[in-house]
Formats: C-alpha cells, sequence, structure tokens
C-alpha cells in the first residue's frame, strides 16, 4: 500500500462509503469512488487506481446483490444471463476503446441523459408500478432484448467509457423489463457484480490492485451498499427515482466539466 496520510485514509474510507451507499440504491458510486481514489493518490499510476477501485466496488456491490436477493422478487437466472452478456460486451468495448476520442462521446451521453432526465420527470409513473415480481412473467422477447441490447449494449458502453453505466442498466432495466426501479436496482447489483468480477480478474492478472487499501476500503463501501440497499427497499420507488435524478444530473455537470477541461 503507498505511505499514506490518516486523513487521506479517513478520506478515501468515508468516500467508499458514500459510493457503496449511492452505487447500491441507483448505482453510479464510481463517479464519487474513481475521483477519489485520483484525488487521494495523486502518485499512483492510472491501473492502479482502475484496478484498485474494481477490488473496493466489487465488495459493495455483491453485499447490496445479496441484500435485495433476500428482499426484493429479483430474477436471479435472467440477471445472470444478462450480467455474462454484459461481460461480454465490456471487453469487447474495452478493444475499441483506444480508438475512439471520449470528446466524441461525452457531449452524446450529456444529451442522451438530459432526456432520461426529462423523461422521468415528466413521466411520473415511470419505474413504479410493481411489475418485477417472479410471478409476472417475461415474454422471450424482451429476455432477449434485456440480455442483448441491456446486457451488450451497456457492456460495451462500459467497457468503451464507462462513467453512469449503473443508472443506464437501471434505467434500460425498467424500460425493457416493466421492472419497478427497485427491483431494476436490485437487478443492475448482479449484472454489476458479473462485470465487476471480470474486470477485476484482468486488474489481477496484471498486477495493478493495491490489495490493503481496498481491503481497508471495501469495508466502507460494503457497509456503505447494505445500507443503501435496505434504505432502497424499505423507501420504495419514490425514494430510489429522486437519487436517480440527483445522480443523472450530477453525471451530467461531471462530463460538462470533463469537456470542458478537456
Amino acid at each position: 500500500m503507498p505511505e499514506t496520510t490518516l486523513t487521506t485514509l479517513v478520506f478515501l474510507c468515508l468516500a467508499a462509503a458514500a459510493a457503496g451507499w449511492i452505487d447500491a440504491v441507483v448505482g453510479g458510486g464510481g463517479l464519487l469512488l474513481l475521483p477519489a481514489l485520483l484525488l487521494g493518490l495523486p502518485h499512483v499510476s492510472a491501473a492502479h487506481v482502475l484496478g484498485t477501485n474494481k477490488a473496493v466496488s466489487i465488495v459493495g456491490t455483491s453485499g447490496a446483490a445479496v441484500t435485495y436477493a433476500r428482499k426484493a422478487p429479483v430474477r436471479v437466472g435472467t440477471a445472470v444471463r444478462i450480467g455474462l452478456m454484459a461481460l461480454a460486451g465490456s471487453m469487447t468495448g474495452a478493444f475499441f476503446a483506444a480508438g475512439i476520442s471520449s470528446d466524441v462521446l461525452r457531449p452524446v451521453i450529456m444529451v442522451v441523459l438530459l432526456a432520461v432526465a426529462a423523461f422521468v420527470m415528466l413521466r411520473p409513473s415511470f419505474g413504479s408500478a410493481a411489475g418485477g415480481g417472479p410471478d409476472r412473467k417475461v415474454t422471450r422477447a424482451r429476455a432477449a432484448t434485456a440480455i442483448v441490447l441491456v446486457g451488450g449494449g451497456i457492456g460495451f458502453y462500459d467497457g468503451l467509457f464507462g462513467p453512469g453505466t449503473g443508472t443506464f442498466l437501471v434505467l434500460a432495466l425498467t424500460a425493457v423489463l416493466h421492472l419497478d426501479l427497485v427491483t431494476a436496482s436490485a437487478t443492475a447489483k448482479i449484472v454489476n457484480v458479473c462485470t465487476n468480477a471480470g474486470a477485476l480478474a484482468m486488474f489481477s492478472y496484471q498486477g495493478t490492485v493495491l490489495w490493503q487499501l481496498a481491503a481497508l476500503m471495501a469495508v466502507f463501501n460494503l457497509a456503505g451498499g447494505m445500507v443503501g440497499a435496505r434504505m432502497a427497499l424499505r423507501k420504495g420507488s419514490d425514494f430510489v427515482r429522486g437519487v436517480l435524478l440527483v445522480v443523472v444530473f450530477s453525471l451530467v455537470a461531471k462530463l460538462g466539466f470533463d469537456q470542458w477541461t478537456a
């Protein structure tokens, strides 16, 4: 573990807890965790920051997924199939990432996110209907669409660019499978575990994970993730909807700032 001050360790652990909470509720915890690592470890290579980020986030995501799976009506089989397709999609996206300029993608993603925010605000019923229970049948066509478009498409985006992947997963699962926002968040967590596992395996193979620091931060990320999942289950879709809008606008601001300073 690199030499860090106690203040930096406290800052990173608090950021890990907050990121776990955000990620469990609606996705997008990496928007907080990754910048925190970059700020707290300015002399560490980007590869080690990314690898450590995955080692931390997979713990919180797994804890949130288990919490959701125990209490929310999640179709685990469907979630795993989407997750496996997302893993393949993210590997493909990463393969093409070197040839794509993020300066081109940022404006497109900002427009899409603003359109999503407008849709969610203008459609109060979006994600509110309890349609995610195990008793509701999903047609084969919708299941296939979810696997290919949600898994493959968003997985590809995750490997190609990345920011806001968890939020896009929640929105897409809600739209394609007609899930309520709580069930969509729960399903997204299982998909995220699959993609994070593949990425972490690659970072581990390359030796770019700061395991000691990751283990310490992971404890706080796990706590934040489990608290976030329980709050989402208890407070319901309206609560998730509010957090979703905050995260979407924060992501737009972050991408706008990156575009402005690029």
